[in-house]
């Protein structure tokens, strides 16, 4: 202190210790309030602040049931793929989008006008269900805004053989016809969730948490047999290139249980090539035109007859003179067979000889 000025007021000098121990004190309180209580806007809120900001919910996906036939063959089952999507925030003024659009196959034009269609939102499909390896050459080149999700897509190594039966399954993987959708319940997974850490990119940093365990679908076995299903499709095949008929179904049933071991249709469709598909194809005919029965109820006719005990495959019955009545109504043969075999009935479709037969009362 210079010779002569006046003294500083010991009051002052304690006044300003007091202000800046005040403040010191104030801060360790906002600073114990932040860290340590719950209340107001302390430890939890700051937690609940930056797990807004950096942890978020994703879905693990699940494989569907598999479908086999009696023997354990595979007949539908689901692959890994991947689905790429982008932020159309990040990605829209990226000027890569040329060496993009090359790569996914699609219009450079018609890529940009989809990115400003989207152009606010932050999730935008690139293209689903891509293989993987396919799906890798595209992350790898780290197109600014753009990754990919696990998924699976329903895959039917019998292709057409078994396409009408199977029925199909929609781009979420979710039965729309067939066993697909008469057991969708049964095969239908339930994806699990997990919670993670995303950086200031987006991307995942750690995985912290499962919320929901995945449960994937449950098997299903038929009573169909593929090799069977094969032989009967392609006899059914070359029975409509023979007769040129527009459609035809077919189905092989086990007299002894009641199984059904093939049923094929016609014309046919492949299930794994969406691109040209023909809903008119897909139908399973079999199960859903609706036709009379005409002379096949005979033979359920005969095997009742034969398994009554009163009658053989030779046992003769008197169809003259080639036509009997029913009601108000006559059924005719082609011609007077006269005395025929059980057996001869079935072989010249007698509408006579049947009725008899059902008339019987032995039987």
């Amino acid at each position: 202190m210079k010779a002569g000025s006046p003294a500083t007021p010991r009051w002052r000098y304690l006044s300003v210790c007091c202000v800046l121990i005040g403040l010191a004190g104030v801060l360790m309180g906002r600073l114990v309030m932040l860290q340590v209580t719950e209340e107001g806007q302390g430890a939890g809120f700051l937690r609940e602040q930056g797990a807004m900001r950096t942890v978020r919910t994703a879905e693990i996906p699940v494989y569907r049931g598999l479908i086999e036939d009696r023997h354990g063959t595979p007949l539908a089952i689901s692959s890994p793929v991947v689905s790429l999507w982008a932020n159309p925030q990040q990605l829209k003024d990226s000027p890569r989008l040329a060496e993009l659009s090359a790569l996914l196959g699609v219009d450079a034009a018609e890529l940009k006008d989809k990115l400003a269609l989207y152009g606010n939102k932050h999730f935008m499909y690139l293209a689903r269900h891509q293989a993987p390896d396919f799906a890798r050459q595209i992350l790898q080149e780290a197109f600014p805004g753009v990754r990919g999700e696990r998924a699976y897509r329903r895959y039917y190594p019998a292709g057409e053989v078994t396409a009408q039966v199977l029925g199909l399954t929609n781009v979420d993987g979710e039965g729309i016809a067939g066993i697909e959708l008469a057991f969708e319940q049964w095969l239908q997974g339930i994806p699990g969730k997990k919670r993670f850490i995303k950086d200031l990119h987006g991307e995942a940093v750690r995985d912290f948490g499962l919320i929901t365990k995945p449960r994937p679908g449950k098997a299903l076995s038929l009573s169909l047999d593929l090799r069977l299903q094969y032989v009967q499709h392609r006899e059914l095949q070359r029975a409509m290139k023979e007769t040129g008929a527009v459609a035809g179904s077919a189905i092989t049933v086990d007299a002894w249980t009641g199984e059904i071991l093939a049923v094929s249709n016609y014309p046919v469709f492949n299930p794994n090539n969406r691109e040209a598909f023909d809903y008119g194809a897909a139908r399973n005919r079999a199960l859903t035109d609706v036709y009379e029965p005409g002379s096949t109820i005979k033979t359920l006719t005969l095997i009742a007859a034969l398994e009554s005990g009163k009658f053989t495959i030779d046992s003769l019955v008197d169809t003259a003179p080639g036509r009997i009545r029913v009601g108000g109504k006559v059924l005719h043969d082609p011609r007077n067979y006269g005395e025929i075999s059980v057996s001869k009935i079935i072989e010249k479709s007698s509408q006579v000889g049947v009725t008899k037969l059902a008339q019987d009362r032995r039987a």
